[in-house]
């Protein structure tokens, strides 16, 4: 299971649609880990200039890795988290998470963080099981 649903939660949502807000609690509660992973990287962002920020360093563990793979897989909790922060979440390999201006999708270091060359040479046998 991904995330720790409260049963006043679900409730609303067998009602009808919920706040994002107390999805994105949610999501800071159950995969901590992850959240606090982009929320310093949406930080670092918005006080610099750089065009982007990323995280090269690996999760301390499995059940961190987990918790990253799980919400960056997830449409609705990536999206909520790039909602969230004002960011856009690009992502190469078992834990390079990048986050970048909205407006520079459509830019070059977009373009190039997210092409099948940087998939290809962010890779080596150590995220072969990650």
């Amino acid at each position: 299971m991904s995330l720790d649903v409260s049963p006043k939660l679900l409730a609303e949502a067998e009602q009808g649609d919920i706040r994002e807000e107390d999805f994105v609690d949610t999501v800071r509660t159950s995969l901590p880990y992850a959240y606090d992973l982009i929320a310093g990287l949406a930080a670092q962002l918005k006080s610099g200039i750089a065009e982007f920020t990323d995280n090269q360093t690996p999760p301390p563990s499995e059940q961190e890795r987990g918790q990253l793979l799980r919400a960056l897989a997830s449409d609705a909790i990536r999206g909520s988290l790039e909602r969230h922060f004002g960011v856009a979440l690009a992502f190469q390999n078992c834990h390079r998470v990048a986050a970048f201006r909205p407006e520079s999708v459509t830019g070059e270091t977009y373009a190039r963080f997210t092409s099948v060359r940087s998939q290809v040479l962010n890779q080596s046998p150590e995220f072969r099981d990650c």
